[in-house]
């Protein structure tokens, strides 16, 4: 028996900002530690470290249709909550990789 893997869509930065533009309902959600979220973070983003998106997910995130757009440091920890939450049935998920290469402002 084989089962589909839900896929992620990469965007770039700009992509990203693009679709927070245009959707300013999108949660921007950071999966970095409480002390990264602290020291530097997109404006209107929530954190949910990826170590607890599987535990906590359901609670902090209830629609799984809303528009998800995830990063972290460098891009592998968004990478894989994307698809953890992909797999989880979240439907409406992108990763923009990590805040080193985010361009825009950052709090």
């Amino acid at each position: 028996m084989s089962y589909e893997t839900p896929t992620v869509t990469r965007l770039t930065p700009s992509q990203a900002r693009a679709k927070m533009d245009a959707h300013p309902d999108a949660i921007i959600l950071d999966v970095r530690t409480q002390d990264e979220f602290d020291t530097q973070r997109i404006p209107g983003a929530i954190l949910l470290p990826d170590f607890e998106v599987e535990a906590r997910a359901a609670s902090v995130l209830p629609d799984r249709d809303a528009l998800i757009l995830i990063y972290c440091r460098s891009g592998r920890r968004s990478l894989n909550s994307a698809n953890l939450l992909a797999s989880m049935g979240y439907t409406n998920v992108y990763d923009f990789g990590g805040i080193l290469d985010w361009p825009y402002e950052s709090e």
